[in-house]
């Protein structure tokens, strides 16, 4: 009896020890099964990177993309310009289409659609006028110019509407005239002619490679052509008077008057390539920071042309505008020498002087020298005043502007007559042929930040690409496809400004802060936060979960052995 009372607690005790270690067992697998069925899914749900979706294939698509430049060019026939049988046979359209073999993965055509017939009775009222002047205001008062549009009057051949040894004229407007022919092939010796007229009025090779000269090769293009402005949404345009020697110059420059005369109609003009902000400053003892020679010949000073690079550095750190501007900044100097270096005179590589005397840095701006008459030096005492001539000023710094932005005199065909600009500075299809050279680079410079971007995102898995983000790039894919094709329909306007959304939404997209490398971490910095956290509890887990396993499978040998 007593044996027996003995053996009932230890039973107990040893089926009490048995429950513990199954119960134990139970709590190892109910902590496993909590870490692998809701642990690690939730912590990889709530850890891992939001990536929304691109549109990653029509984006490799851009890298082919393939420009077809419209412009359509109405071409007007008087009565007496043509064989009657050749008038019976208007209207028709004749399509002319050229490669523009330029060194880039984007092909360009530039399409020329000569839409031919005869003049109306207005048209040939004007036509019958003395002069081409007055025949090309009057036709500018009765049709519409559209955008990107030219307009070629064909005239008799015996017409003394321009100088008889002129064969055509190219006026401001987006209007020419030229002389028609007589002959069986009279219709591809002028289409050929037209086609050269529009040439120099809309596109041409040196247009298209100055728009994309940042995508060029170097050994295409020379960095003389390297010139124009990159495409903004506005300019900020500065204009100082240097005045390093205020005790022998008293100088007036009446800058207000000079800009609303001069600058404000040229920009006027200018107005759909961008907005543009002006201002005026004037800095005392300003020196160039370059020390002139002294030429004993002339009795004067003298800046050379290698000289002039090192000119700008030391002058850029006293204007203190591109520092704090959103813009390009174009800096235009105007410099009073000091009476120690009057005058002075800048010379070109040959050591020549200029007739300007002034010189141009590209996407700078320009600088003027501004001598002192000499004979203000005996006719009072210090500090003599100097009155600026603003009209003469203006004009090269017009000019500089017109350089900076790449507008520059067209290659004419033989005999040509060429009006020069209007009142405002710039003749109207210039700014077309401007516009046509920023919608080109707006879409070459859309499609390279875009496929940079999906480079970037493609190659970094950990960041972040948030819905904004997304949506700019959807928009900026969208506004390029829509700016390709207004380009092949021939609408100027509505491809530049579908081109410049394209640019705006493409670069806000690549510089979101919420894609700068610094707010991720690399993999083995990860691996250096998590591992602390997870192994000390992952530890005792995976040994229960591996002596369970072995108990287990000593469970299952026994019976086999027995």
């Amino acid at each position: 009896m007593a044996a027996a009372g003995a053996a009932g607690p230890a039973a107990a005790g040893a089926a009490a020890s048995d429950l513990e270690v199954v119960r134990g067992k139970r709590a190892a697998l109910f902590f496993a099964a909590v870490v692998i069925v809701l642990g690690l899914p939730l912590w990889w749900k709530t850890t891992e990177t939001y990536r929304a979706t691109l549109p990653y294939s029509e984006i490799r698509m851009l890298n082919s993309l393939r420009l077809r430049l419209r412009v359509p060019v109405t071409v007007v026939f008087t009565r007496d310009s043509l064989a009657l049988d050749d008038s019976m046979k208007l209207p028709f359209t004749v399509v002319y289409e050229r490669e523009i073999p330029l060194k880039y993965k984007m092909k360009i055509k530039c399409r020329f659609q000569k839409d031919y017939r005869m003049a109306l009775d207005h048209e040939e009222e004007a036509l019958s006028l003395g002069s081409v002047q007055e025949a090309e205001t009057m036709l500018a008062k009765s049709q519409e110019q559209v955008v990107g549009s030219l307009n070629v009057y064909v005239i008799s051949e015996r017409a003394s509407l321009l100088p008889q040894d002129m064969m055509s004229y190219i006026g401001p407007n987006r209007t020419a005239f030229m002389r028609g022919i007589i002959h069986r092939q009279a219709f591809n010796i002028i289409g050929r002619r037209i086609v050269q007229i529009a040439q120099a009025m809309s596109l041409n090779e040196d247009v298209l490679a100055a728009a994309l000269a940042d995508h060029l090769p170097e050994d295409k293009w020379s960095s003389d052509k390297r010139r124009p402005l990159k495409s903004s949404l506005g300019y900020e345009i500065t204009f100082s008077l240097l005045n390093p020697d205020p005790k022998s110059h008293d100088v007036h420059w009446d800058i207000e008057g000079a800009v609303r005369r001069y600058v404000q109609p040229f920009l006027n003009a200018l107005s759909a390539a961008g907005n543009f902000s002006v201002d005026s400053q004037i800095l005392y003892y300003a020196a160039l920071g370059v020390n002139p020679r002294f030429d004993p010949a002339s009795s004067s000073y003298y800046l050379a042309a290698h000289n002039l690079p090192h000119v700008i550095n030391p002058v850029e750190s006293r204007l203190g505008s591109s520092a704090t501007s959103l813009y390009p900044v174009l800096n235009f100097l105007l410099y009073v020498p000091e009476l120690a270096h009057s005058p002075l005179y800048i010379q070109d590589k040959d050591g020549a002087p200029v007739a300007t005397n002034a010189f141009h840095s590209p996407r700078w701006g320009g600088i003027m020298v501004y001598n002192v008459d000499p004979k203000a030096y005996n006719a009072s005492e210090l500090p003599v005043r100097v009155e600026v001539d603003m009209e003469r000023v203006m004009e090269v710094f017009l000019a500089q502007l017109r350089l900076l932005f790449g507008i520059s005199q067209p290659k004419l065909p033989p005999k040509c007559l060429f009006s020069g600009p209007k009142s405002e500075g710039l003749m109207t299809w210039e700014v077309d042929q401007l516009l046509w050279a920023r919608s080109v680079e707006n879409l070459a410079t859309a499609t390279t930040t875009l496929t940079s971007l999906a480079q970037l995102l493609g190659k970094i898995s950990n960041i972040v690409i948030k819905d904004n983000v997304a949506s700019e790039v959807y928009r900026a894919v969208d506004a390029i496809y829509e700016a390709v094709l207004e380009l092949t329909s021939g609408h100027l306007a509505s491809a530049f400004v579908a081109s410049r959304k394209a640019v705006t939404s493409s670069e806000r997209a690549f510089f979101d802060p919420s894609l700068l490398h610094l707010l991720y971490f690399p993999d083995d910095q990860k691996f250096a936060i998590y591992i602390p956290l997870f192994l000390p509890m992952a530890v005792p887990i995976v040994l229960s979960l591996v002596k369970i396993f072995l108990e287990i499978h000593e469970s299952w040998r026994k019976p086999m052995t027995d």
